[in-house]
């Protein structure tokens, strides 16, 4: 496919592949932008998860139950989506989560048995909650928790707290510094210097692993950082980063380049890029088929390539 006819694929897929495509790659008008943007709750796949059928707080389990199908991944999806805000149903249930699942530490933790929060679930309920407009006296315990967890490398780790983690990893900071990026987008103000600050230190330790290799050896982390997959849930890969990056608006580094290299080397002779894996656990409902191409996949390539000027 030509660059136009792999736009044209993409509109002809889910309102919100239509909207963030508009968006983001065509830079339309900002009507039809919002148009789109207001179907999204009553059409595809907004819909499906809005019926009523999985957005709920499960009682006596919290929510994050079961593992890869609960209300946390849910919000973060619909957040990933840009649904519109101010849909009853999502402001219940995050009213919900910060009533009954704030642990002793001000952290959410949806455990029973185990005391400590986990930053890289609180760094994902930051972005969420920040997008979805939640109180800020109800996230200050939030980013209090997040600051205490921050590390010496510049990044974070979920077992810091519970097993003396002594290096950060990829998986948590990315986490982490998506939601103080939402949180510093949406206007609030309670400790943003410090959070602000920490979110450049944590670039910089994705940076120095040029976001996939060892800062010490050079080797591959792990070659699941390289396939291309979506919904990501806590999962970290090279994709997600550049798409924080371009996000963030984050000037180009030499640092990236095998990285971008890996995007490219991914695209198909279609112009497209395929569903190379699906994260382990049961799903609410597929959205694309593993081997298939992916519009998820093309449109977050396409942009963090456009963003870098390294179109194809």
């Amino acid at each position: 496919m030509t660059t136009n006819k792999v736009i044209d694929w993409l509109l002809q897929g889910d309102v919100v592949i239509q909207y963030q495509t508009h968006r983001d790659l065509l830079k339309s008008d900002t009507k039809v932008v919002k148009a789109l943007k207001d179907r999204i709750q009553f059409e595809g796949w907004g819909k499906q998860f809005l019926n009523g059928r999985y957005i709920k707080i499960h009682t006596g389990k919290g929510f994050y139950h079961p593992k890869s199908t609960n209300t946390h991944y849910i919000l973060l999806d619909l957040k990933n989506m840009g649904i519109s805000k101010n849909i009853r149903v999502i402001e219940d249930t995050l009213g919900a989560i910060f009533r009954n699942e704030k642990g002793s530490d001000g952290g959410i933790n949806p455990s029973s048995f185990i005391a400590e929060s986990d930053v890289c679930i609180n760094g994902m309920v930051l972005n969420y909650a920040s997008y979805f407009g939640v109180r800020e006296n109800y996230l200050q315990s939030i980013v209090d928790f997040i600051l205490l967890q921050h590390m010496n490398d510049g990044g974070f780790n979920c077992r810091l707290n519970r097993k003396g983690a002594k290096h950060s990893s990829l998986h948590s900071t990315i986490s982490v510094i998506e939601g103080i990026l939402e949180y510093s987008k949406k206007g609030y103000k309670y400790r943003l210097s410090e959070l602000r600050e920490v979110e450049n230190q944590s670039r910089e330790f994705i940076l120095q692993h040029k976001l996939f290799k060892s800062d010490r050896t050079g080797e591959i982390i792990d070659t699941r950082m390289l396939m291309l997959s979506y919904p990501m849930r806590w999962r970290y890969d090279v994709l997600r980063a550049l798409d924080y990056f371009q996000s963030a608006e984050v000037p180009y580094d030499l640092r990236m380049s095998e990285a971008i290299d890996v995007i490219k080397k991914h695209q198909s002779a279609d112009g497209t890029w395929s569903m190379q894996v699906r994260q382990a656990g049961e799903v609410f409902f597929e959205i694309e088929e593993v081997g298939k191409p992916s519009r998820w996949n093309t449109l977050r390539a396409l942009r963090a390539l456009k963003y870098y000027n390294h179109e194809s």
